[in-house]
């Protein structure tokens, strides 16, 4: 497992996953697991910033237990630089699936990428979790 890349004991940094935000008022509580995700974009945001900070661990628990697999390996030499949301189908407050289509874009040692998913979301016992992904 990659290494925590935070590096900000205070909090002040911002969030990876682009809402201007602070990491601690945005995706660190949902990270910590002292916060669900109220939404499955709010998932999708803080899988990405486990991305960008290498938190392995949180993917897993992400993930839903039928489609996750074993082990989780991330490329510490790949970096997650940013995030876009391209579309929203359901996945709000009240329903129990959604879809997230977005870009994320990063770098590696071959250069600049970016990963286009479609990616689908359900709710498990209240939670939202990852549930499976199309790539574009």
């Amino acid at each position: 497992m990659a290494a925590d890349r935070t590096v900000d004991p205070v909090g002040t940094r911002r969030c990876p996953c682009g809402t201007g935000e602070v990491i601690d008022n945005c995706c660190g509580p949902v990270l910590a697991g002292t916060m669900a995700a109220p939404t499955a974009e709010r998932l999708m945001r803080s899988r990405f910033t486990a991305f960008a900070i290498g938190n392995a661990d949180y993917l897993r628990v992400s993930w839903h237990p039928r489609t996750r697999p074993e082990h989780i390996d991330l490329d510490p030499e790949q970096r997650w630089l940013f995030l876009e949301i391209l579309e929203t189908a359901a996945g709000g407050l009240l329903d129990t699936d959604g879809v997230v289509e977005f870009r994320a874009h990063y770098r590696d040692p071959a250069g600049r990428g970016e990963l286009h998913e479609r990616s689908r979301f359900a709710r498990l016992d209240g939670r939202w979790v990852y549930l499976d992904g199309a790539l574009r």
